[in-house]
Formats: structure tokens, sequence, C-alpha cells
């Protein structure tokens, strides 16, 4: 049921598009919609009329003041509009992670040029200041000297914890007045605040949603010198990373992740306490045991002011943001509570909590409704020039 009313919302707007022509951003953002929820059938002939399914991917060299990134571009037949940056979050995958790949596919199919660019600390499961640095210095880039942006404007998408970052990043004075907008996808506004939920499972609202289990991992390996003698750090986090590296492999290949935590596990046997306790604790998923440890720690691993965009300078582009209603990794109400915010600082924003939404990834089925909001945010965005 749920499938046909999905059917019928995509073929209502291809046939508005065939009598108004204001309707075809609408055909866009739903076009973009079923392509990003990987749906076939009649929703995707309908999609495959609008988009451009020939893509050209090519590998490039972003620049940023500390160096190089590793850069992919996709590249439509007859771009057109701002050229997409589009950098990913906390995943080892990096630009080479799947669903990032789909995604840049997706924006590219649109029409836009996009580039793709990984972020090497977020890669290693690091949330640093330098990340902020590197994603304003590769808008500037694509903005000014990389070729393809003809009017010397950007967009910028930032994934899970990249979207704040991006917000902050896209606001500095050196390139914001390059920026068409940004959109933050399942990203953070406070980024202690996201912590301390990750680590205790009570959002700023006050609800509790139990976190995914990997947060506490993320932040014990940021803070791994504090809470743990100098000698014992070091081989503490090659532990932590391996569970991390564990985590992402299950999510493809569940044998091969079961090896990888069983790898996980002997390193732990081999760690001095209190490390070996504290690993226990990660491979045990025990949030409950581990969260309280780390808490007062959180101000100082994310209390620098390039990692929060509630307290960043007031963007001067319109800012997007898209979460899912149950996402346990950074909570929807970071959404909720950043538009707040940047509106009382007279900021342009946009925002949608969605079912049809997981962290950061399109869910496969919906209502009417809430596909029809999904759709509106997107062709508001793909409008933006």
């Amino acid at each position: 049921m749920r499938r046909k009313r999905f059917v019928v919302v995509v073929a209502l707007l291809a046939l508005l598009a065939a009598i108004a022509e204001p309707a075809y951003d609408h055909v866009q953002g739903a076009a973009f919609v079923v392509r990003a929820a990987g749906m076939q059938g009649t929703p995707r002939a309908v999609a495959n009329w609008v988009a451009e399914d020939r893509v050209a991917v090519s590998d490039v060299t972003v620049p940023w003041r500390g160096g190089e990134l590793r850069g992919r571009v996709y590249r439509p037949p007859s771009p057109g509009g701002p050229p997409a940056l589009v950098v990913p979050g906390v995943h080892a995958g990096g630009i080479d992670e799947p669903r990032l790949v789909q995604f840049a596919e997706d924006v590219a199919s649109t029409g836009r040029v996009v580039v793709a660019a990984e972020l090497p600390d977020l890669k290693a499961y690091s949330i640093t200041p330098r990340t902020t640095d590197m994603i304003e210095d590769a808008a500037l880039w694509l903005a000014t000297r990389s070729g393809h942006a003809r009017h010397g404007r950007v967009g910028v998408m930032g994934i899970s914890f990249a979207g704040g970052l991006s917000i902050v990043a896209a606001a500095r004075p050196p390139v914001r007045d390059h920026v068409a907008f940004v959109m933050s996808f399942g990203g953070h506004g406070d980024l202690p605040r996201t912590l301390r939920y990750l680590l205790t499972g009570i959002q700023p609202d006050g609800a509790q949603r139990p976190p995914h289990d990997y947060g506490v991992a993320i932040v014990l390996l940021g803070v791994a010198d504090r809470v743990v003698p100098p000698e014992q750090a070091q081989p503490l986090r090659e532990a932590i990373r391996a569970f991390l590296h564990a985590s992402h492999v299950d999510m493809w290949d569940k044998a091969q992740g079961q090896e990888e935590f069983a790898r996980a596990r002997r390193l732990a046997e081999d760690l001095a306490e209190p490390a070996r306790t504290l690993m226990g604790y990660v491979n045990d998923r025990d949030v409950a045991s581990l969260g309280p440890v780390l808490l007062p720690h959180v101000a100082e691993l994310g209390g620098d002011a390039a990692l929060s965009p509630a307290s960043g300078a007031v963007p001067t582009f319109p800012v997007y943001l898209l979460h899912g209603t149950d996402d346990n990794v950074i909570p929807a109400v970071e959404s909720s509570l950043l538009a707040a915010t940047l509106r009382e600082r007279g900021a342009e924003v946009r925002q949608l909590a969605t079912p049809l939404i997981t962290h950061a990834e399109v869910d496969r089925s919906a209502a009417a409704r809430a596909v029809w909001d999904l759709v509106r945010f997107w062709s508001s965005l793909l409008d933006e020039r």
C-alpha cells in the first residue's frame, strides 16, 4: 500500500510537469528522492525522464592550507547551477563509501557538478578543528579555481558530523560570499551537546533515546590519553580502531565482520588496566558503564568554536537542515535547535525531520505525506542558484 501511494505521488508530479512549468522543480525533487531511495518500476521510470544518467566520474586533487585532499568529480553532460561540494562524515570509507558515492551520483543526476572531498581526520574517526579548515578551503577552491563554478558560487553538502562543520566553514569571511547554500544532512548544531547525548542517551529536550553504541567508541578514541596512562593510550586507540573497522565491515559482510570483532576482543585482552576494562566496555557496547567515565571530557573534546555552528558566525546564505526523526547517532532535535538558533540570529533556514531518513540515508518506504515533504525540501534546495 505504501509503495502504491509513492507511485501515485510521483506520477502526479510528472503530470503537473506537463501542465505547468513551475512544477518542474518538484519533479526534479521527486526524481532525486526516487533515485536516492533505490526505487524501481514506475517511480524510477518517471525519475529517469528528468535525470541525467550519463554522469562522468573522475578523480581530482583538492588543495587546502595543510596539503591536499583526495577528491572525485561527478559531472553530468549539461551541468547548470552552482556546483556542489559534498563532504562525508565520520566513516572509514571516505569518498569511496558506497552510500556517499550513490548520494553524489544522485545529486549530479539533477544536472549539477558534484565534487566529493575526503576529510582524513573524519575518515580516521576524529572530529577536529582542522577539518573545518579543510571544508572551507575546498569550498573556496571549488568556487574560484576549479573551473566548475562559472559564477563563482557553490553549494556545500555535509553528511553527519561534516554537516555542522560545513555550516561553520561556509560562514567564514574568505568563502561566505561564494556560497549559494549549505545543507547539513543528519548533522549537529552543538558538538558537546551531541557528545553528551551519545554518552548518556538523554537528548537536549530531555527525551531518552538509546544512542548508537559506536558513539562512545569515537569519544574514547578522542580522549584516550586523558583516561589511561600515557603508555596505554596508543594500544587502546589501536583496539578501538579495530572495533570501528569491524563495525564498518559488518555492514556489508556479517561473517567477516564477526572475525574483525573477534580481533578487537583479542587486542583488548592484551591491554593493561585500566585500558583493558575500558576496551571491554567498547566491545560489549556498554554505553551505561563507559559513558560516565568519558562525560567529564566532553567540553574539552568538542568545545572548539570551529566545531559547532550554533555558536559560529551567522550564515549569509540559505541553510538546509535535513534529519531522520529516529536518528540515534545525532538526534533530530539537534537540527531543530540549530534552526531556531540560526533564525533568531537572522539566518534563512529550511529544516525537515522525516521518517524517510535513518542517519544520513534515505529509507525505501514511506507514507505519501512524508514523501511529499521530502520532495518539497529537495526541490527547494535544487532550485538554489
